[in-house]
């Protein structure tokens, strides 16, 4: 859940800002220099909403907007075409989503809602705290480069530019252009399709060229970073089973899992799961070597059904179950580490039988879920972990990439990396939300132009015309409304 600091500061933050705008708007002797600075400054604040709007950008809109007219045009008759395409997209996407969001709820199946394509964001619920930054860096880029497309393309089509503006929504940026509505209305349904679809299709290209990067990354750092030699440790959590002297530290490179081999994130992530999904796997011991650590202890059985034998108090011992030719029930308490730390891994005791040595396949008694899982990370001793694989996978974090120089940061290519990622998911998913048929968004704006340009003919009064795009808006507000409410159901109250 959100921190309780987070939000108190929030909503102390905004009460003290309205308070702070109120007193100065109220006081006799400061009101007249107050509002001539805020006007100044194209400032203006409402209860959790500040925006700045300036005409400072405006030269640089307008060079954009005059650079190269043919290629614009067609650039933006590709965004025409595109943005269509999302709108009527954007409604069965939405529609899939419902359906698939009313399926999980009647089914109760959580573990299918990482499938839809579509999922609400709550900050502090299913987005940690630690990637705040990322969301919202994301969030006012995308939106930047979606207004940029809106107010390049107007010029283009000779609509006057009045300014540029970011805005704060609660705790969430935003930007937005401020068009000349006259000039608007003028131009022709095709002119405007182009104004109104060039949001959609500026945010489809940064997703697009963020995938690229993201992609070519490893080529991008090659003089800096090499890869495919194993996983690096860039962060492990305070509190972790990984941390401790014998654990993982920063700077560790994982090159093995078990048996499964690790080149970078992908196969670290793909041993874990492996290894949470298949029986515990076993290491061959010499029964000589075996005899000599086994000490008594008492066997005893735990409530989910397995097996114990080694002191509650250890930390360092293991039960170990195994079988011979004369009994295929055995178990022994072992120190884990001279057990298993040379050992080759097994199944059965088959797997065992080399070179004419007595050995056999020991295989840790533990509870269920639980794993004991052997880390490598030369040159260091391995690091025996105990417990579920999706505790070591969610407080480690790791980066394919491994700098060349010791200077290199190793958090470069991984603050790169989850920019793109955040970029590649939030300016789709505003590309798509614009896109939809519903009322204060692009989708409106556009349906009402695109109606306007194929429906004249077909329905000659503008009045009904326009009842039309009003059904179709209230049935695709309706839809967002839905996906909306009952994704935020899903996800805070599941």
């Amino acid at each position: 859940m959100i921190p309780i600091p987070v939000v108190v500061c929030v909503l102390g933050g905004w009460c003290v800002i309205y308070l702070a705008d109120t007193l100065m708007k109220s006081s006799n002797s400061l009101k007249a220099s107050y509002e001539d600075w805020l006007m100044s400054y194209g400032l203006s604040i409402s209860p959790f909403h500040m925006r700045l709007h300036t005409a400072l950008f405006n030269r640089l809109f307008y060079s954009w907007g005059r650079w190269k007219p043919r290629f614009l045009y067609l650039w933006f008759s590709i965004g025409m075409v595109f943005g269509i395409v999302a709108m009527f997209g954007s409604v069965i996407l939405l529609g899939k989503t419902l359906m698939q969001t009313l399926t999980l709820m009647l089914t109760e199946a959580p573990s299918g809602q990482n499938d839809r394509v579509l999922q609400v964001v709550v900050p502090g619920v299913n987005l940690p705290i630690s990637q705040l930054t990322y969301f919202f860096s994301a969030i006012l880029i995308s939106g930047v480069i979606h207004e940029v497309g809106h107010g390049v393309a107007a010029i283009r089509e000779q609509v006057r530019f009045n300014g540029f503006g970011i805005f704060i929504f609660i705790v969430y940026p935003g930007a937005f252009v401020d068009l000349f509505t006259t000039h608007l209305q003028l131009i022709s349904p095709v002119q405007q399709l182009r104004i109104f679809c060039a949001g959609v299709w500026h945010n489809f290209v940064l997703g697009v060229a963020s995938l690229i990067v993201l992609f070519l990354l490893p080529a991008i750092l090659f003089p800096f970073y090499y890869t495919g030699v194993g996983a690096l440790v860039t962060q492990v959590t305070e509190d972790s089973p990984a941390s401790g002297p014998r654990g993982l530290f920063v700077g560790d490179l994982v090159t093995n899992i078990q048996d499964c081999s690790v080149h970078g994130v992908e196969d670290w992530n793909s041993c874990l799961g492996d290894i949470s999904q298949k029986t515990q796997i076993g290491y061959c011991i010499n029964a000589a070597t075996l005899q000599q650590l086994t000490f008594s202890a008492r066997v005893y059985r735990r409530l989910d059904g397995t097996m114990e034998c080694c002191s509650n108090s250890s930390l360092t011992d293991v039960c170990f179950s195994y079988s011979n030719n004369l009994d295929s029930h055995l178990y022994a308490c072992l120190p884990a580490r001279k057990a298993i730390e040379a050992s080759q891994v097994c199944r059965t005791n088959m797997d065992c039988q080399k070179d004419f040595i007595p050995r056999l396949c020991v295989t840790p008694s533990l509870e269920n879920q639980t794993r004991l899982i052997r880390v490598k990370h030369p040159p260091h001793l391995d690091m025996l972990f105990v417990g579920h694989p999706l505790h070591l996978q969610y407080t480690v974090s790791l980066s394919n990439f491994v700098p060349r120089h010791k200077f290199l940061s190793i958090d470069l290519p991984v603050v790169i990396e989850t920019m793109c990622k955040y970029l590649i998911s939030l300016s789709g998913a505003l590309a798509v939300i614009n896109a939809v048929p519903c009322f204060a968004l692009d989708g409106q704006w556009i349906l009402n132009s695109f109606l306007e340009a194929t429906l004249t003919s077909l329905i000659v009064e503008k009045q009904n015309r326009e009842l039309v795009g009003f059904l179709i808006l209230l049935a695709g507000s309706a839809l967002l409304a839905a996906n909306v409410a009952l994704g935020l159901w899903m996800v805070t109250a599941r």
